[in-house]
């Protein structure tokens, strides 16, 4: 029987990467670290970059683009990346066949199937966005998957666009105490508190209900600050705010974590 796969090769400020593997087609969701690593963690789920059918970026900071250059010279894939974001590649002249800039808001249809539509979020960069992808599934139906991160507050355009998916990743970057207590200097502690900057726990578990409530069974937190958060926080969080309603996973900074559902 098919598989959709929902597999976080790592995420957090060290770098983030994300898989979604499905019948139709296969999408890789960010590309932090080196492409060494990238690849190599791919290889490690079984999927060789080879076979992906498109790359999304949800904005230009080091952790979520840094293999990008060297992956694409090896492995061309479509890339679609906030407009905004695409002058940090302008020196790039070999991937710039690849790049697809768009503006937030788009909506497409891949050539694999799957259905995208892209939302602004609110985070401190020259672009940021966040999707919503649409996978066939069998008798015509679909599985909603949306992708949130570093988004200071959770906008009217963020909850409209991913109310009703099946499945989502949202951040759940810092513990407020820890953060106001810990040794990060007061301007990055007030970057991080900003409305574009990251999103608390008690704000992600606070969405994640309603998430939860309009249909969603997996959330997968996202993102988690390593100095300011522990996941056992993250978790109890979106537990209390959710409870058994949705199954709850913690995304790790180096290991893979999956989800998997037939269909």
């Amino acid at each position: 029987m098919d598989q959709i796969r929902l597999i976080s090769l790592y995420s957090g400020s060290s770098g983030n990467a994300f898989l979604v593997l499905t019948p139709s087609g296969n999408l890789l969701i960010d590309a932090g670290k080196s492409a060494k690593r990238l690849v190599t963690d791919m290889e490690s789920v079984g999927v060789g970059p080879d076979l992906l059918s498109a790359l999304f970026l949800t904005h230009e900071h080091n952790d979520h683009i840094m293999a990008l250059p060297v992956f694409l010279r090896h492995h061309p894939v479509p890339v679609y990346l906030p407009a905004r974001s695409a002058c940090v590649f302008a020196k790039e002249e070999k991937i710039q066949p690849c790049l697809h800039p768009e503006e937030p808001g788009f909506l497409m249809t891949l050539p694999c199937g799957i259905s995208v539509r892209s939302f602004a979020t609110s985070h401190d960069s020259m672009g940021s966005m966040g999707f919503r992808f649409e996978i066939p599934t069998v008798g015509g139906k679909t599985f909603s998957f949306g992708y949130a991160t570093d988004l200071g507050i959770v906008t009217k355009e963020v909850e409209s666009t991913l109310l009703g998916c099946d499945a989502v990743v949202l951040e759940s970057n810092h513990d407020r105490e820890l953060l106001q207590t810990g040794p990060y200097p007061y301007y990055l502690k007030r970057r991080i508190l900003s409305r574009a900057g990251h999103l608390s726990n008690d704000d992600s578990a606070s969405f994640a209900a309603k998430l939860v409530e309009n249909g969603a069974k997996v959330l997968f937190l996202a993102h988690l600050s390593r100095e300011n958060n522990r996941p056992e926080l993250a978790y109890e969080a979106c537990l209390s705010s959710v409870g058994g309603a949705a199954n709850i996973l913690v995304l790790e900074p180096e290991t893979p974590v999956e989800w998997s559902l037939e269909v």
